[in-house]
């Protein structure tokens, strides 16, 4: 029994030769031999895609796949080795997980989660998870947002100027207050206690974060510590803004 909220299949070793074309890695396994891998993130991956580092791949079995192997973690270079979580597919799959066994208690009572509902303007945009409760009770909208930027503690996001991250703020500020709005932000590393927006990225980010705070929006900053069995969840950063 271990307390994981995602337990990761057998992975595979190597070591990054390199990240190019945003979906491509390729990586050097322990008997020399060069893969290239499916890279499940297409952000910058600001100090978390460093040639050398040790990094952890999951592989398929299905022949259908061009890339069977698919880049899942990555270890830091420095003193603490810390494990960050790579592939992006997985914090949506983590927190409805979470939501189902209600490890969130900032979130309160909610009999039924909604995953992907269209909202905001003209209902062009989908937010992750709406949460139901009692009737008569304010749904709670939650939007995640994958989080590995770090600088000595400090978790921050975004690591790019974001204008899809932009209009979801914006469009949560409008819901407040017949609806809670919730950012929940997957910090991806263990080594990470406090959270910031990422302003010299993305200035007018930070700007309606703080902005959609003022006005009610709520922030949950959720730490999670990687490592090559499994991720576990740490609670609540610190905000530091």
């Amino acid at each position: 029994m271990n307390d994981f909220v995602y337990n990761y299949p057998l992975l595979v070793s190597g070591t990054l030769v390199k990240r190019y074309k945003r979906f491509l890695a390729d990586v050097e396994l322990v008997n020399g031999e060069i893969v290239t891998a499916h890279c499940p993130n297409t952000g910058p991956m600001i100090g978390v895609s460093d040639p050398c580092s040790p990094v952890l791949m999951s592989c398929s079995t299905d022949p259908k796949r061009k890339y069977p192997y698919t880049w899942e973690t990555i270890q830091m270079r420095d003193a603490r080795r810390t494990w960050v979580g790579i592939n992006t597919a997985l914090p949506n799959r983590i927190v409805k997980t979470m939501l189902e066994k209600r490890l969130l208690p900032e979130l309160g009572n909610y009999s039924r989660i909604q995953p992907e509902v269209a909202y905001g303007r003209d209902r062009k945009s989908r937010v992750d998870f709406v949460l139901w409760g009692e009737e008569g009770e304010p749904p709670i909208y939650v939007e995640v947002k994958n989080t590995t930027w770090a600088d000595n503690g400090l978790a921050l996001f975004p690591d790019t100027v974001t204008t899809r991250g932009q209009r979801h703020l914006q469009e949560l500020m409008a819901i407040v207050p017949q609806c809670r709005a919730v950012m929940l932000y997957f910090i991806n590393r263990g080594d990470c206690d406090r959270f910031s927006p990422g302003d010299t990225a993305d200035p007018a980010y930070g700007q309606l974060l703080r902005e959609a705070v003022h006005r009610g929006v709520e922030v949950l900053p959720c730490r999670f510590e990687v490592t090559p069995e499994g991720i576990r969840y740490l609670g609540l950063a610190q905000l530091a803004y």
